[in-house]
């Protein structure tokens, strides 16, 4: 069973794909959260979940005073359940002042980063299958740069053993912890990347 850790939706429980998914677990998703509300990350954030699965990292930040979750999922099946727990998400922050404004995007995460706005997010997510490579992990990484706010961080859920991952211009590795099969690297955008030298 997954649910909703904390936050004005907490205990919420949240579908699970059938296949094709792997949700973090509840152990790993505390520690997470708890790492970043004593960072100050969530309350108001532009979040972005990418290889959402259930959508339950985005729905978390939801539920912790997040301004606007983006979840994008490309299977057909992951993203109707995502949907079906937005529904419940929405609901529980019915009536909320400041609830979250929740999309959902049923697209390829290439695709929806190669259109995603300039400068955007402040927290993202990625989840990617265990199956995905280094390589398309690591273009997943250097089309994202763009989107992020300054100072934005980056967290890439993997199994330990496939390393850390490939961080692009732009994004600075902070920390990694690791859960058993399960690892977090966390990185930053650069707020004053180096200005491309001129030749004289």
């Amino acid at each position: 069973m997954t649910r909703i850790i904390s936050g004005r939706a907490g205990s919420l429980t949240l579908d699970v794909p059938d296949a094709g998914t792997r949700p973090t677990s509840d152990r790993v998703r505390e520690s997470l959260f708890n790492a970043l509300s004593a960072s100050d990350l969530l309350r108001g954030a532009r979040v972005l979940d990418l290889y959402a699965g259930s959508g339950a990292l985005g729905l978390e930040a939801a539920s912790r005073g997040a301004l606007t979750v983006d979840l994008v999922e490309k299977a057909p099946r992951a993203a109707t359940v995502i949907r079906r727990n937005v529904t419940r998400v929405r609901s529980a922050l019915r009536g909320e002042p400041d609830a979250a404004r929740i999309a959902v995007h049923r697209t390829a995460v290439e695709a929806y980063l190669r259109s995603a706005p300039v400068a955007v997010f402040d927290l993202v997510f990625l989840d990617p299958p265990y199956d995905l490579s280094d390589a398309d992990l690591g273009a997943a990484l250097e089309l994202l740069v763009p989107a992020l706010s300054p100072q934005a961080t980056v967290i890439v859920e993997r199994a330990a053993r496939s390393g850390a991952p490939s961080w692009p211009t732009g994004l600075t590795p902070e920390r990694d912890r690791r859960y058993g099969d399960t690892a977090l690297w966390w990185a930053t955008r650069d707020a004053h990347p180096e200005p491309v030298s001129q030749s004289r």
